[in-house]
């Protein structure tokens, strides 16, 4: 990640296609800088390559604009999108640049085009339209970010929005059945023992944050 000098030794004209998360969701919020996506978007234009951004986790407004992807100022050939948007119901798409040609066949699938699933999706796009929640993400994101640096504890935060990454200076699974039992408050686990995973409601509100940092404060004594 992020090493563009070995990116650039590791193609070749038999690469076929190049995919990455903008933010590693799982891995514990590692960050794509732009220049590094920016020169696997080259990459792949000299050597004929699929540009394939993963956007399960970072997309539909996660992290203060619609696509993670979107900061670097980049344009992929192919996006997976799925969870946010259908805001809890089952659902997930694939979006392909105008550059590749369909043909009648090329994809298959089982439960495509489900008209339930389409009503979630654009009932998910109304209100995130409606309500400003991309707004909202990128405002609160900065304000968390913000809040845990303040705590000696936490040695990096990493993530854009409202998807970030706490990496303190101990494993955290002892905080999180702290947070999730004695104060009701659910945080996700990271690859990285060491990392809270934050990934709120992008409707969440500044008062709802203030109870998980006064929860924070509590377990850590601060």
């Amino acid at each position: 990640m992020n090493d563009s000098e070995a990116l650039e030794v590791a193609f070749d004209d038999d690469v076929s296609g190049f995919i990455i998360e903008a933010i590693q969701g799982v891995a514990g919020l590692y960050e794509a800088s732009n220049q590094f996506l920016q020169k696997a978007q080259d990459l792949c234009e000299k050597h004929q390559a699929v540009f394939i951004l993963d956007e399960v986790q970072s997309g539909a407004g996660r992290t203060g604009k619609f696509f993670a992807h979107q900061h670097a100022n980049i344009r992929p050939d192919i996006i997976t999108l799925a969870k946010g948007m259908g805001n809890g119901f089952p659902v997930a798409s694939v979006l392909i640049s105008p550059k590749i040609e369909p043909w009648h066949g090329m994809l298959g699938t089982t439960f495509g085009g489900n008209h339930l699933a389409c009503a979630a999706s654009l009932a998910v796009l109304e209100v995130l339209t409606k309500e400003e929640l991309m707004k909202n993400a990128a405002t609160l994101g900065a304000y968390v970010a913000s809040e845990l640096e303040g705590f000696s504890a936490v040695k990096e935060v990493r993530g854009k929005g409202l998807m970030i990454g706490a990496e303190f200076d101990f494993p955290v699974a002892d905080l999180r059945r702290k947070l999730l039992f004695e104060h009701k408050i659910f945080t996700g686990s990271a690859a990285n023992k060491n990392t809270l995973r934050l990934l709120p409601s992008l409707a969440v509100t500044k008062q709802e944050l203030d109870q998980f940092f006064e929860a924070l404060k509590i377990e850590l004594k601060t």
